[in-house]
This record gives C-alpha cells, sequence and structure tokens, in this order.
C-alpha cells in the first residue's frame, strides 16, 4: 500500500532531525528483543549513562551480559531514558517498518514508550500491513492508508505501461488492485503485450499477491546465478548484516560483484544494510529456492555467525542447514531453548525445541523434547501447534513420569479450550498418579485440578471440589513448604471444614505469596500459576482488596515476563476485575480487549468474568442483559457454572442500580445457589439489599446471618464495611445512621470504590426517608459524582432520581460526558493529588518529568482550576495507582 514509500517521504523531509531505522522481520519473530536490538544499536555505548538496573536490563535483553529475564517494564523505562536523552541533543525520528513481524518483547518495549511520549523531542512511527486490535501497537494513534482512488490509480497505472493499454484490461487491473500502489506497479510487468492489449489468458482468479510475487520471481530468474546466490543469502539472513553477509558468501564463492545486478533491477537495496524492495522479493527469492541451495545458504550463514556472540542465531542456522537429522545441533537448540526462556519467553523456547524434536533420533530424548517443546506451545497461546507435539510425545517411549505430564497437558489444554466439567476429573486423576513419582508436580496438578473444579462450579465442579481437596488433606504436608502448598492446602481446609476453617491458612498463603520476592528461574512458574489462581477467588473471598490488587498486578508482571500467554489471559481478567471495583472502568475495558484478543488469537475460550461485571456496573440494561443471557446460555453448553453463578450476580448488581428490585431479588437468590469461590460473599450483598427493598425482609435476614459470619471472620474494612452497609439496611430508627457512618468510613479506606459509592447512595435514601433533606443532599451529591465520574450510569440516575426527590435540580449525565480526562491524566492527576511531586509521579508512571508537567497542564486547563489544591475537590475517589510487581 506504500507504507515503506510514506516512511521514506517522512524520512527525506526529516531536515535538522537524527533518524535512525529497524523493520520487522518474520523470521525473527520468536527472538526476543531482535526488533529493538536494530533500533538501538546505534547508542549500546550510551548504556553506561542508565541507571543500574535499566543498564543491567538492556545488557541481558541485547545478550551482552548473562542474566535473568529482565522486566519487561524495566526494559520499557530504559528505551524511554536512553532515546530521550538522544532526542535531548537533537530531535530524533524513529522509524519501524513491517511493524507486524516485530517480535513480541520489542514491540511491546516500543508501545511502552510510544505511550510515554508527550514533550519529548521524540517521534516513533510504525507501519505495519493490516490494522490489528490484537497487536502490541493497537490503540495508538495511526492513519490506515487507502488505496488510491481511481484517476491516481489510472495515473500511476499509466505510468508504467508505454503503450496503449485495453480499457477493459486496465479496468479489471483497477477493480483486483484496489488502488494498492505495489499492485500497479508490478502487475504489468508480469503481462505479456498481448495480454495487456486484449486481457487473453489474464489469470485473474489468483490473489493479486501471488502474481505480484511471480513478477518479482520472473526479475529474479532473469538475474546471473550468483546473483541469485547472493539474494537467497541474504533472504535467509534478514537482518541485513552486510559484514556476516558477505563472510557467508565468501564461503559460498560468491564474489562482490554479485550484488550489482540485484541492485540495478532495484529488487535490494545495498548499503550499510541489505534491504528488500519488498517483503515478497524476499519471500519469492527464499521459497523458490531449491531446499538444497537454502540448506547450503543456512550452512554458510552458521558458519560466517560467531559462536560465542550469538550462539542461539548461529545454533537456528545450522537447524535449517541441517539435511537430515542432527542429534548435535538438536543439543545446541535446546540449550538455545534455555536461553531463549530466559530472555524472551516461553514462545521463543517452544519454537527451538520444536526444531529440536525434529532433528533429534533417539525416540526416547525425541519424546521428551516434544513433551517440553508442547508445554511450552500451551504457555505461549499456541495450542495446536502444542497439540501436534503432544502427538509426536504420544508416539514416542515415554516413562511413566513423563506419560503423566503428557496426560496432564492434555487436560490443561482442554481446560483452555473449553472450561467445561469434564477437565476437574481428568487433572485430579493426573495429581493422584503423580504423587509417587514427583510430590511437586502432583500438588501443582492438584492446585490445577482446584481451579478447573471452580470453573465448573454448579454444573458438576461441588463434588470434584471435595474429591480434591479429600485428596489433598490425605497425603503429608511438603517440607519445605512453598507457598505453592501454603495456597493448596488451604484451599483443601477451606472446602472439606468450612469457611471458619479455610480464613487463616489461606490468608497465610497469599502473605506467602506476596511476600516470596522476586521469582529466579525455577520458581517462576509455579508462582505465576499461584498468583493467577489465588488472587481471584481467594483474596476476594477474604475480602482483602489490597491483596487482591498486589496479586493481579504481580500475575499480570509474571505472565508477561514469561511469555506465557495462555495464563496471561486470566491474568488480565482478575485485574480487570480490580479495576472494576475501583471505579476504572476505562482501564478495565483495555485488559479485557487484550485477554480476549489473546484468547480468540489462540482458540480458547475467552474468561468473561470481567467484561459481565464492567457491562452490568456500567449499567446499560440492554448491552449488559444480552451479554448475560449469552453467557448463561454459552457457560451451560460447555459446562462452565461459575459463569452462570457470576452472571446471575452480574444480574442482580443490574437491577439494584436500576431500582427493580423484585428482579435483583430473584437473580441474588439464583447466584447464592452454590457457595461459588470469591463472588458467593458479593452475592449475599445483592441479596440483602434487593430483599429489603421489596419487602422480603425474612429472606434478607436469613441471607444477612450468612453474610455476618464472612465477614466478622474476614475483619478487614472491606468486610465490615460492607457487613455494616447490610446490617444498616435492616435497622431501624436510631440504630441505623452509625452502621451507614461506618460503613462510608470503613468503604472509603479501600480500593473498592464502587461500594464506596453505594453506601452514599443508602445513607442518602434513608436520610431522606428521615425527612432530614439537606443531610440527605450531601451524602447523594458526593454518591452521584462518584457514580458519574466512573461511569456507572445506572447507579447514578438512581441517585439523581433522590437527588431530585430532595427538590435539587440535578443535569443527567451520561458516560459521554465524564471522559473528560485520558487514563493517563487522570492517573498523573490522582496522585498530584495525593501530594507526590512531580518526579515521583514521572517515577511511578515510568514517564519522564517533562511529560508529568505536560499532563498537569492539561489536566488544570480541563478541569478549569489552577492548583494542586484544588484537585482534592475535582478529583474525588481513592488512589488507585498500581503498585509495582
Amino acid at each position: 500500500m506504500g507504507k515503506t514509500a510514506l516512511l521514506t517521504y517522512l524520512l527525506e523531509r526529516a531536515s535538522g532531525c537524527r533518524v535512525l531505522r529497524a523493520c520487522g522481520v518474520e523470521s525473527e519473530m520468536e527472538l526476543a528483543f531482535a526488533g529493538l536490538h536494530q533500533l538501538c544499536a546505534p547508542f549500546l555505548d550510551r548504556l553506561e549513562r542508565l541507571p543500574g538496573p535499566q543498564h543491567e536490563a538492556l545488557r541481558v535483553a541485547f545478550g551482552l551480559s548473562a542474566g535473568r529475564s529482565p522486566d519487561r517494564f524495566v526494559v520499557g523505562v530504559a528505551v524511554l531514558r536512553l532515546l530521550s536523552e538522544v532526542a535531548g541533543e537533537q530531535p530524533l525520528v524513529c522509524l519501524i517498518d513491517d511493524a507486524h513481524w516485530l517480535d513480541r518483547a520489542s514491540a511491546q518495549a516500543l508501545a511502552f514508550v510510544a505511550r510515554r511520549l508527550s514533550a519529548e523531542s521524540l517521534v516513533l512511527v510504525f507501519a505495519m500491513r493490516e490494522p490489528s486490535e490484537e497487536h502490541e501497537l493497537a490503540g495508538l494513534p495511526g492513519l490506515v492508508v487507502r488505496g488510491l482512488r481511481d484517476c491516481d490509480a489510472r495515473a500511476l497505472l499509466g505510468s508504467v505501461i508505454p503503450g496503449r493499454l485495453d480499457e477493459r484490461v486496465r479496468d479489471r487491473i483497477l477493480a483486483e488492485t484496489r488502488g494498492n500502489p505495489l499492485a500497479l506497479l508490478e502487475l504489468p510487468r508480469a503481462l505479456t503485450p498481448a495480454q495487456l492489449a486484449g486481457g487473453f489468458g489474464l489469470p485473474f482468479a489468483d490473489p493479486w499477491a501471488s502474481r505480484v510475487e511471480q513478477s518479482f520471481v520472473r526479475r529474479l530468474r532473469s538475474l546471473p546465478k550468483e546473483t541469485q546466490r547472493f539474494l537467497l543469502a541474504a533472504a535467509a539472513e534478514p537482518t541485513g548484516d552486510v559484514s556476516l553477509l558477505w563472510r557467508a558468501a565468501d564461503r559460498l564463492g560468491i564474489g562482490p560483484e554479485a550484488a550489482g545486478p540485484a541492485q540495478a533491477a532495484t529488487l535490494i537495496e545495498h548499503g550499510t544494510r541489505v534491504r528488500f524492495r519488498h517483503p515478497l522479493v524476499r519471500r519469492a527469492v527464499y521459497q523458490t529456492a531449491p531446499l538444497h541451495e537454502r540448506q547450503e545458504v543456512h550452512r554458510a550463514l552458521a558458519e560466517a555467525t560467531d559462536p560465542i556472540a550469538d550462539p542461539d542465531r548461529r545454533a537456528w542456522h545450522r537447524s535449517l542447514a541441517a539435511a537430515g537429522l542432527d542429534d548435535a545441533v538438536a543439543d545446541e537448540l535446546e540449550r538455545s531453548a534455555e536461553r531463549a526462556r530466559r530472555r524472551g519467553g516461553v514462545a521463543a523456547a517452544a519454537a527451538f525445541l520444536a526444531r529440536a524434536t525434529e532433528l533429534t533420533s533417539d525416540p526416547t530424548q525425541r519424546g521428551a523434547r516434544a513433551l517440553a517443546a508442547a508445554r511450552a506451545s500451551f504457555d505461549a497461546a499456541a495450542p495446536d501447534s502444542a497439540l501436534e507435539l503432544v502427538a509426536t510425545a504420544a508416539g514416542a517411549p515415554l516413562d511413566k513420569l513423563q506419560r503423566v505430564c503428557l496426560d496432564r497437558l492434555r487436560a490443561r489444554i482442554t481446560f483452555a479450550r473449553t472450561r467445561g466439567s469434564d477437565v476437574p476429573r481428568l487433572l485430579l486423576d493426573a495429581a493422584k498418579r503423580l504423587e509417587a513419582l514427583d510430590i511437586c508436580l502432583a500438588r501443582e496438578a492438584y492446585l490445577e485440578a482446584f481451579q478447573a473444579s471452580m470453573f465448573a462450579g454448579r454444573l458438576g465442579g461441588t463434588r470434584i471440589m471435595h474429591d480434591v481437596a479429600e485428596a489433598v488433606r490425605a497425603q503429608p504436608r511438603a517440607r519445605p513448604q512453598r507457598a505453592i502448598d501454603l495456597l493448596l492446602d488451604g484451599l483443601a481446609t477451606r472446602f472439606t471444614d468450612g469457611y471458619a476453617a479455610g480464613v487463616v491458612p489461606l490468608r497465610r498463603a497469599l502473605d506467602a505469596l506476596w511476600q516470596g520476592g522476586a521469582p529466579g528461574d525455577d520458581d517462576r512458574r509455579w508462582l505465576w500459576l499461584a498468583c493467577c489462581v489465588a488472587p481471584e477467588p481467594v483474596a476476594p473471598e477474604l475480602w482483602d482488596d489490597e491483596m487482591w490488587h498486589r496479586l493481579t498486578a504481580r500475575a499480570v508482571t509474571l505472565a508477561r515476563d514469561y511469555g506465557a500467554l495462555t495464563v496471561l489471559a486470566f491474568a488480565l481478567n482478575y485485574r480487570a476485575s480490580v479495576h472494576i471495583h475501583a471505579g476504572e472502568f476505562a482501564a478495565a475495558s483495555k485488559l479485557n480487549e487484550e485477554a480476549d484478543a489473546i484468547s480468540r488469537a489462540a482458540g480458547n475460550a475467552p474468561p468473561v468474568y470481567a467484561a459481565l461485571l464492567l457491562a452490568v456496573w456500567r449499567g446499560r440494561e440492554s448491552e449488559a442483559s444480552q451479554l448475560v443471557e449469552a453467557e448463561i446460555r454459552q457457560a451451560g453448553g460447555r459446562g462452565e457454572g461459575r459463569a452462570i453463578g457470576l452472571a446471575e450476580y452480574a444480574t442482580a448488581v443490574l437491577y439494584n442500580g436500576l431500582g427493580r428490585y423484585e428482579d435483583a431479588f430473584a437473580a441474588a437468590q439464583r447466584a447464592c445457589e452454590d457457595d461459588d469461590l470469591g463472588f458467593f460473599g458479593w452475592a449475599l450483598v445483592e441479596l440483602v439489599e434487593a430483599a429489603a427493598r421489596s419487602g422480603s425482609r425474612d429472606e434478607a435476614r436469613a441471607a444477612l446471618g450468612r453474610l455476618e459470619q464472612r465477614t466478622r471472620l474476614a475483619g478487614t474494612d472491606w468486610a465490615l464495611g460492607m457487613r455494616a452497609r447490610s446490617r444498616a439496611l435492616l435497622s431501624d430508627g436510631e440504630t441505623s445512621e452509625p452502621l451507614y457512618r461506618e460503613a462510608i468510613e470503613r468503604l472509603g479506606r479501600t480500593r473498592i470504590t464502587v461500594h464506596a459509592a453505594r453506601a452514599r447512595l443508602l445513607y442518602g435514601e434513608w436520610l431522606r426517608r428521615e425527612n432530614r433533606r439537606g443531610d440527605a443532599r450531601e451524602q447523594l451529591r458526593a454518591a452521584h459524582d462518584l457514580f458519574s465520574h466512573i461511569g456507572a450510569e445506572a447507579f447514578a440516575e438512581r441517585t439523581r432520581r433522590e437527588l431530585s426527590a430532595t427538590g435539587e435540580t440535578v443535569r443527567k449525565r451520561t458516560a459521554e460526558t465524564l471522559d473528560e480526562l485520558t487514563a493517563q491524566e487522570a492517573q498523573v492527576a490522582r496522585l498530584a493529588r495525593d501530594g507526590h511531586t512531580n518526579p515521583e509521579i514521572a517515577a511511578k508512571l515510568f514517564l519522564s518529568p517533562r511529560t508529568v508537567e505536560y499532563h498537569l497542564r492539561k489536566v488544570f486547563m480541563k478541569l478549569d482550576i489552577t492548583s494542586r489544591r484544588q484537585l482534592q475537590r475535582a478529583l474525588p475517589g481513592v488512589e488507585t495507582t498500581p503498585v509495582p510487581a
């Protein structure tokens, strides 16, 4: 479409600016930080100027030193600092072509930088083939390059055809190329004069891209043989490293004169780096070459690659050069996989292990490598590849431990794809078989069985959950006990001895998970496993909003760093729930979209829990009801009872917000039919309010009794605030007011903004009914401001009606009137409101102080204020800045 031409246009006009160029390469998508290295290579001598952690993170990322996988946030901050310093000397323009082929780690780091640019003299421009909501760059300001208008397309087509063009042929070419400039330039070169004159034999049934590629092939075949081999070597080593390419060319017996005809044919540019005119040229060169020639070229490139400086690239070239089984190369790939895991996560490791499997001759070792590759592929959200590797491993002579691990992996893949009620039994069986073979793996499998049974819920998970719990209780206690063991034992106690018995051991487990510190390579996997099981059901089960916040933030960080996309989808969903309860709906929506994109790309069942909660808290009845009904129907089909329970709870929230208490009462009753870990207590809260408001006071008191037991044992401000609020609804006269005040005070100290606002609403409603209209207005105004600010439309409207009943006129507000501040501006404003200085805000949000100052100026203008002191009035609510993991 001309994206590269647009970048070249920008390059030519960036007068007075320093320009950096990088290009995504399809064959390097599994090599972590490869694209980032291209961009930052000219400034590697400046790394010493960075703060210690940032300096070390980039050195490890670029393979300049050994170490654990670098923290992705630290890498992002380091790149921001590095480029900002360069831009401080001279305006800097960074052009990144073919961004859709950037490796994930590079794309994340550059997106991190791009989202934090405001006041720096720095521009990043990315070009990609197709816009995608699933790419890391999604959400950045963009321009979709459309096809040329018909008049311009005709002019361009005419410029490359010297003679007359049949109108019918011209119209067909214009219609099929859809204004694509490259197609208009290249297609006519692939057609004979007779075809151009009358259209005889035009292969319009094929996609135009293949015809463009064929035109490149024809031009390629007209070149000297040595030039074709030179181009093949350049295509096989996509970094464009000229010195490496010529070292390989020397081993192939190719002289320097071979590049000339390729440049004359405008297929490549040969300067400090070798660049192909278009990715289709590279593809045409590589795909049309005979296999033995490709192997010969990869062999030469492997020999030319420094085994010390770049062992992984050398191993990859050696693997592609292998004509058959090659155990030495497979061993080298396995070592590369471990380095790749530390530097770039499981996706990179999966690529190396899969290729190592193909080259391994020994059936036993082949099976072990296939199993390891399958596990890594599954973690990287590539279940189709994982299943192929599972089939390979299943045909190998595995030992007992490997065979059980294979069955466990099959069950995990099934769970990710369907979350059905048949999976818990499969995982429980695997856990029992693992006990005699590897007790640590057995306990991990038991934790996975707990997770699967929680999701099965009322559709089959209750009995299996007790079976898992009894099996765990029958085991001797693990020594020494990891955090994962404490969590497993706590869950077992909870489901055998009840809620009261489970509170202390589960709280001990959460503390151990948080205090465990930064994980090493050996314990990273089980830690993110535990962090993704514990935060969503266990922390809310204990009404611990602070630990819920901390552990969900850590779960996302761990899953991202490890590249564990399957787990990341769950972690993002759990984190989104925290944002929803904190009244940060925009942040929750963004995480929901990312989780959904990951799941759908992998073919897994998307986690919709946070999406359901977000829809009902926004309070748009039609949209929320459709989503709830669809999820109940789909969850019933796949056997996911937990989703049904959550959907019923969500319905109760929706109808309580709308003031339809009879409907809320019925939904809350259905939600409370099963003791779903995590949100059963929430459902009791909705049941108390709906029953009290609809006149079912006996049912309300029964629900309050069950709620009081849990909240008293939990003892947190969240728990006791909800208890006080619920008791106030069922109290009479003077006993109600202190309970409402207690609820407001306690919930005001938590992160649970939505319920803090609801406590004020209920208190205001009570005050109005007591004919204390002035006092009622004070509480109702505060509630209305909070609901309106966060976008809880149904509760805001319910509050507005109450305010109107007190005699106060309130303008009806919708979500469209609320989004005055961007998410970044809101974060900066909240921190400034709470007394943080600009440098402190910059450190917390990974921004420069100049950018913070820029955001604050915009905040003051949008809120019509002139000082930080006025932020307290303009921004009601609690502080919700994420705690770094």
